[in-house]
């Protein structure tokens, strides 16, 4: 594969693709959904961009990895965080030893040149600025503009792209007009017992098939409770658990015990009791809405800002 491409006279330096597999078990429906995207079914159609909407731990990225091996296509991964800026997604100059600007393209623009697969990881992290530069990509123009090297990067007519997001508070609000391109949302959800118990085996074929059913076991009591502790969670326990066994010599425990401390070192206290969590986190919910609807019998839409719990009463 090639490490450097011109465009427009210019010298890009490409990121390398990633080179791990990860296995996407079960679920064969969101795997269809997503190959059904990138098809292109005429010389005037276009492949779709969709977001893969999930709670965290869930596999979105594996699926999207499952999706470009499928397809023989090579993979980049772009991490989206809150302070992503525009040329980080595009082109970022880089001084060299002999003070030359070398430009190098990020994982999106390299999938884009080279007719891959790009998955911008958990998108609504990232701000309004950075999405806004690559509306046309997302769109029927499918090409970018880099200002920092003074060029248009065109997609490759095989470029395929997806985001994933997770369901959690502490993201931004992508705004309308990126996800009118971000389209269609395929959701995600939690496997049933049996894929769950294959997904650990998978990542752990070492440990003993009593842990993993325990560990399962937990998993699925949680998904039916609306809880959101995902097959992650499940792999991390277990993996720590293991790793606490095979201290036997200095630190004597039984699987039980390894079982429980990894239970409350990877998800806290709060886990030991799934039922009183789901509880108060309802109650929690409730309180909220509460809250919003007495807002809303003491102001109007046309009664200007709401007081904060700092402000002083209003005369």
């Amino acid at each position: 594969m090639a490490d450097t491409m011109q465009v427009d006279g210019v010298t890009l330096h490409l990121s390398p693709a990633v080179q791990a597999e990860a296995a996407w078990i079960g679920q064969t429906e969101p795997l269809r959904q997503l190959l059904a995207c990138w098809l292109v079914l005429d010389d005037r159609d276009l492949p779709l961009a969709p977001r893969l909407v999930g709670p965290p731990g869930i596999g979105k990225t594996s699926l999207a990895m499952a999706a470009a091996r499928h397809r023989g296509q090579a993979l980049w991964i772009y991490q989206c965080t809150s302070d992503t800026r525009p040329e980080d997604l595009l082109v970022t100059p880089v001084l060299t030893g002999d003070r030359q600007i070398a430009y190098h393209a990020s994982p999106l623009v390299s999938a884009m040149l080279l007719g891959g697969v790009c998955v911008l990881d958990e998108g609504n992290r990232m701000n309004e600025k950075s999405w806004a530069s690559l509306a046309p990509l997302l769109d029927h123009r499918r090409s970018a503009e880099s200002v920092v090297a003074g060029v248009v990067l065109p997609a490759h007519r095989n470029f395929r792209c997806c985001v994933t997001m997770n369901e959690d508070e502490s993201t931004y609000e992508v705004p309308d007009y990126i996800l009118s391109r971000l389209q269609p949302t395929l959701p995600v959800g939690f496997p049933d017992r049996q894929d769950e118990l294959a997904i650990l085996r998978y990542h752990l074929p070492f440990a003993p098939d009593d842990l993993l059913s325990l560990t399962v076991a937990f998993l699925q009591r949680a998904h039916d409770l609306d809880l959101d502790y995902a097959p992650r969670d499940g792999i991390n326990m277990a993996r720590y658990a293991l790793k606490r066994l095979a201290q036997q010599e200095d630190h004597p425990l039984s699987q039980d015990q390894a079982w429980a401390e990894a239970l409350v070192r990877v998800l806290g206290d709060e886990a030991l009791d799934l039922d009183r969590l789901a509880a108060d986190r309802r109650h929690a919910g409730s309180s909220r809405a509460s809250a919003l609807d007495l807002d809303n019998l003491f102001f109007g839409d046309d009664d200007g800002p709401r007081p904060g719990p700092g402000d002083p009463p209003s005369r």
